[in-house]
């Protein structure tokens, strides 16, 4: 089975470093192309404007690619582990992964709709990502919590937790300022009016 295989961690590893050099990259162009502020943009502001908007498309979408890939991995894990233990009822592992695919499904379309060119769908996309995600990782903690102590340790267990509830806090406040603050151009004056859709 594929999650037995020796070597296997190198994919969450090329995950992380992949996604966190596309938000790098796409963020030193949108800067050096004098397309966003160097303080705290958003991060769908340095994938807007060509070239950048490229580079960060093409990036976040094997970002995806790799997120779905590690997610089997841990759902194939999962499997094997519970054929021993009984832990977990394979339709929550298997609910998990959906969830999980969903949010990479939403990291595609973020990536392939930029933000100012079709506003709705990118924004959905964000939605779904950044939700699909939070429930992911939440499930994934409780299922850390149903392999303890045979699969995992409690200082796992509550470390994945501490994630899941910083996650889910930071998700309100996302949701709460996206939905008030909705714009067609992401350079603007503070003195300017600016058009909402």
């Amino acid at each position: 089975m594929l999650c037995c295989m020796p070597g296997v961690a190198f994919v969450p590893a090329l995950l992380v470093s992949w996604s966190s050099a596309a938000f790098i990259i796409s963020y030193a162009i949108a800067v050096l192309a004098g397309h966003v502020e160097p303080l705290v943009p958003y991060i769908s502001d340095t994938g807007t404007k060509p070239p950048e908007s490229g580079v960060f498309g093409f990036m976040i979408n094997i970002s995806a690619l790799l997120g779905a890939i590690t997610m089997y991995i841990r759902y194939l894990l999962i499997e094997k582990q519970n054929e021993s233990s009984h832990f977990v009822r394979p339709s929550c592992n298997m609910f998990s992964l959906c969830i999980g695919l969903m949010g990479c499904t939403g990291m595609g379309i973020v990536a392939t709709f930029q933000e100012l060119a079709v506003p709705s769908v990118h924004d959905i996309g964000a939605l779904v990502a950044f939700g699909s995600g939070v429930l992911y990782i939440t499930l994934q903690s409780i299922i850390s919590y149903m392999s303890c102590p045979q699969w995992n340790t409690h200082f796992v267990c509550h470390i994945r937790m501490a994630i899941s509830v910083i996650s889910f806090i930071a998700f309100i406040p996302m949701i709460v300022f996206a939905s008030q603050i909705s714009t067609t151009k992401i350079d603007w004056t503070p003195g300017e009016k600016v058009k909402s859709y």
